[in-house]
C-alpha cells in the first residue's frame, strides 16, 4: 500500500504519510546535574543545511514536521520558520509547550512548577508562533509525559480556547502514560498522541487506544534513535556532545538490539528498501492512522527517508515473518516510556 497522505486524527487536516523530527536540527542543548552539563542533542548542526533539507523533503512531497520550543532552546523553531517562510500554506506545522529553558546558555530547565495556568500556555504558544514566523499552529502538544492526571481537565480547557482564538488547530499530547492519554482524549479538538513506536520497541496498549479513539499515533523514534538505519555497530563509538553518548553498544539492551536488528535485516530489504525505509514501510502497515517522524539533519537522510513513501506499506508476508523471527523476544520489545 502507497498512501501518500492520511488524516491527522479527527482533525480532518491532510498531512503526509511521513513527517520529519525537527528536534536534531536544534543544535547543543544542555541540562545540568550535579553541575555538570550533560547533552540533550544530537550535536552540532548547520543551519544551512538543515533549511535545504526542510526544502528537499516539501519536493519530495513531506508537508509534515514535528518540533519544540525546547529543541536547541527555540532554535528549532527558527530554523523552521526561516525555511517555510513564503511556504506556509504548503506545510503542516507541529510544536510542543511545557518545558522551561535558558535559550542563551542553551540550557533545559524541566518544567515549570504546576498546574500549568492558562498564562503561561499563552506565553508559550506566542513565543512559539514567533519563531516560526507563523499566525497559526497546525498540531500544539504538550510536551510533559508525568504530568499530574487530575489537572488534565483544566488543561483541556486553555487548550480549547487557544483553538477558540485561532492560535492553533488542534492539540494533542506526547506521553507514553495511558491514563494521561484516556482523560486527554475527551478534548474536543485532541487529535494526536505522540509516543515511542518502531520495531524494536513497542507500546501495543497506546496503540489500540489510539485506534479506538480516532486519533492519530505520531510515532517518535522510529528509527530507534538511530540504530534501526544499520549504520551502528557493536564497535560503534559516539561524539560527546550527542546524548546517545552514554549507549553501551557492546552489551546491555541496545546491544540486544543490533542483534534482533541484524536477524530480520533480509526479510525488511529483501524488495529493495534500506533499513530506514523499511522501518517506516513496517510502521505503515501496522494501522493508517501512524505517522512516524524520524529525525534529520542532512538532505542525504530526507531522501533516503522520503523514498520510502514509494514503497509504501511492508507486506503481510514481511509483517509474518518479522513476528515469527522475533517471537522468542516478544517480551523485549515491550517499551512503555
Amino acid at each position: 500500500m502507497k498512501e501518500k497522505t492520511r488524516k491527522l486524527g479527527r482533525s480532518g487536516i491532510e498531512v503526509s504519510s511521513l513527517g520529519f523530527g525537527c528536534w536534531a536540527i536544534g543544535g547543543p542543548l544542555w541540562y545540568i546535574v550535579n553541575d555538570e552539563r550533560h547533552p540533550l542533542s544530537y550535536g552540532t548542526v548547520n543551519d544551512k543545511e538543515s533549511i535545504e533539507a526542510i526544502h528537499r523533503a516539501l519536493e519530495l512531497g513531506v508537508n509534515f514536521f514535528d518540533t519544540a520550543d525546547a529543541y536547541g532552546c527555540g532554535h528549532s523553531e527558527r530554523v523552521l520558520g526561516q525555511a517555510i517562510e513564503e511556504r506556509r500554506e504548503e506545510v503542516i506545522i507541529a510544536t510542543k509547550f511545557g518545558n522551561v529553558f535558558d535559550e542563551e546558555s542553551r540550557t533545559w530547565l524541566g518544567h515549570p512548577d504546576p498546574p500549568i495556568s492558562a498564562e503561561y500556555v499563552w506565553e508559550c504558544c506566542k513565543a512559539s508562533l514567533e519563531r516560526l514566523n507563523t499566525d497559526y499552529i497546525d498540531l500544539y502538544q504538550f510536551h510533559w509525559k508525568d504530568y499530574d492526571t487530575a489537572l488534565v481537565t483544566d488543561l483541556l480547557s486553555i487548550l480549547e480556547n487557544l483553538v477558540d482564538e485561532g492560535m492553533i488547530r488542534s492539540y494533542g499530547w506526547s506521553t507514553p502514560n495511558l491514563e494521561q492519554v484516556r482523560a486527554f482524549i475527551e478534548g474536543q479538538n485532541c487529535t494526536a498522541i505522540q509516543y515511542n513506536y518502531n520495531i524494536l520497541e513497542r507500546h501495543p496498549e497506546m496503540l489500540a487506544m489510539c485506534k479506538e479513539n480516532n486519533q492519530a499515533s505520531i510515532t517518535r523514534g522510529p528509527l530507534a534513535m538511530g540504530l534501526l538505519t544499520g549504520k551502528y555497530t557493536h564497535d560503534s563509538s559516539i561524539q560527546k556532545n550527542d546524548l546517545r553518548v552514554h549507549w553501551n553498544l557492546s552489551k546491555g539492551r541496545h546491544a540486544k538490539q543490533l542483534e534482533q536488528l541484524d536477524l530480520i535485516k533480509e526479510v525488511l530489504t529483501r524488495d529493495g528498501r534500506t533499513l530506514v525505509q523499511a522501518a517506516m514501510g513496517w510502521l505503515w502497515a501496522l494501522d493508517p492512522q501512524i505517522i512516524p517522524i524520524p529525525g534529520f539533519k542532512t538532505m542525504k537522510q530526507v531522501e533516503e527517508t522520503a523514498g520510502a513513501l514509494e514503497f509504501g506499506s511492508l507486506s503481510q508476508k514481511q509483517m509474518q515473518e518479522i513476528d515469527k523471527i522475533l517471537e522468542p523476544y516478544k517480551d523485549e520489545l515491550i517499551v512503555l516510556d
